[in-house]
């Protein structure tokens, strides 16, 4: 089985919409993708009614939380989206997006830079604004050369120049209020200092104490080091190490399927569930 449990739609911030993304994931190989959006989970109906038949579904999404400072993202899995306590806190941080982002391309505005705020809510569309699309209207301006080199300190990495923070939840906070709603949550690419700030390996140890079922191991942000160091410290925790691609359609080189999760990792993942359960494909709708 091939398996890839991080990927992103354009209900938030890729490319594909949810019912490309499950066409794509079919066509790349795949037995089982997650679609975990950042915040939201409006995504889901969608691919579910395009699901082609050989692939399965697990929903989910990329909660957006921060401790002491530092940006970390918690997948969640197999939650009750509705869910009245998790689904509250969901659009707290969906809602505090827009006026976040105005305010970076105003940051951006008072540094010479000829974004608008039009033109960047047209690359979002119809998906939870991120900094994505305005790292995308970074290239279409040609003031960077990819999406990546936008997120540096020079321009709106955590701490960067046109950097606003964003309302986000506490990670233990998050544990619990997933753990409430009947999911699995994992630790998204926990060690990749690429992006900035990382949190230490004491507060991963102090999240596994309090719930956390996993962390995200083999990712595009992390380096064969990296991976092992994460692999020891998963087995020293009692932690579940997934793997998977981060996929956003064309606003990220990374594939679907670049990394993939063990199937006994998967298989256990399932079995803590009780909120939601994976949905298997059954031929979809045509594109």
């Amino acid at each position: 089985m091939r398996i890839d449990l991080h990927t992103h739609s354009t209900a938030s911030d890729g490319t594909d919409t949810p019912a490309e993304l499950v066409r794509n994931a079919a066509a790349a190989g795949l037995d089982v993708v997650a679609l975990t959006d950042h915040d939201t989970t409006r995504g889901h109906a969608e691919a579910m009614a395009a699901l082609p038949e050989g692939i399965t579904l697990v929903t989910g999404a990329e909660l957006s939380c921060r401790i002491d400072g530092v940006s970390l993202h918690l997948l969640a899995y197999l939650f009750d989206a509705d869910e009245p306590d998790l689904l509250r806190e969901r659009e707290l941080v969906r809602d505090d997006r827009v006026p976040r982002a105005q305010a970076m391309v105003a940051k951006l505005q008072e540094l010479g830079v000829p974004v608008e705020w039009s033109h960047v809510a047209r690359i979002a569309g119809d998906g939870s604004v991120g900094r994505p699309h305005i790292a995308s209207a970074l290239v279409e301006l040609g003031v960077v050369p990819t999406v990546s080199d936008a997120f540096t300190t020079e321009w709106i990495a955590d701490g960067g120049r046109a950097h606003i923070t964003k309302h986000e939840l506490d990670p233990f906070t998050a544990v619990r209020l997933v753990k409430a709603a009947g999911g699995v949550t994992v630790f998204a690419h926990p060690l990749a200092v690429k992006r900035g700030r990382t949190v230490p390996e004491s507060a991963i140890a102090e999240l596994a104490a309090a719930g956390l079922d996993g962390i995200e191991i083999d990712h595009v942000d992390h380096d064969e080091a990296t991976r092992d160091r994460l692999r020891g410290l998963a087995a020293d925790l009692g932690l579940l190490g997934t793997g998977s691609s981060d996929y956003h359609g064309s606003r990220k080189t990374c594939r679907l399927g670049e990394f993939t999760t063990d199937p006994e990792i998967y298989g256990e993942i399932t079995r803590r569930a009780t909120g939601a359960f994976p949905v298997p494909g059954t031929g979809g709708r045509p594109a």
